[in-house]
């Protein structure tokens, strides 16, 4: 078996309306209503289906906790996410700082959504390869 690439998750969430409004609003994200009225949140590639904490559908992990979700979304400019936080009067727990991200080095800012799951905000950084030439 190979795993190819990741095509959703699933994040636990106390209000699932103050988590679209959040990530929709202020992150960018769009909602997708799908399967009888289920509410997930669409970027790129990608989707976050929304399970509200205590009415999980079923099968879901074994016990889902809203706010123990660590995430990070990769983004075009750090500087203009950083201006919409600020903007949105959202509070940066930490960086700008260097990270280490799956493909390439990271330049990342951290912040917490309406559950408290920490969000990496990341811009990939080019890889510098020392000794390079003709």
């Amino acid at each position: 078996m190979r795993i190819e690439a990741l095509d959703h998750l699933v994040l636990t969430v106390a209000d699932i309306d103050e988590t679209v409004g959040f990530y929709c609003g202020v992150l960018g994200m769009e909602e997708v209503v799908f399967g009888g009225g289920r509410r997930a949140l669409h970027f790129g590639a990608q989707k976050i289906n929304l399970h509200k904490a205590g009415a999980e559908f079923s099968p879901a992990a074994r016990e889902p906790t809203a706010g123990s979700g660590d995430l990070c979304f990769l983004v075009a400019s750090l500087e203009a996410a950083i201006a919409r936080l600020k903007e949105a009067g959202v509070t940066i727990e930490e960086g700008p700082v260097s990270r280490t991200g799956a493909q390439s080095p990271l330049r990342s800012v951290y912040i917490r959504d309406p559950d408290g799951n920490l969000i990496e905000l990341s811009e990939p950084q080019a890889v510098v390869i020392a000794g390079g030439g003709a």
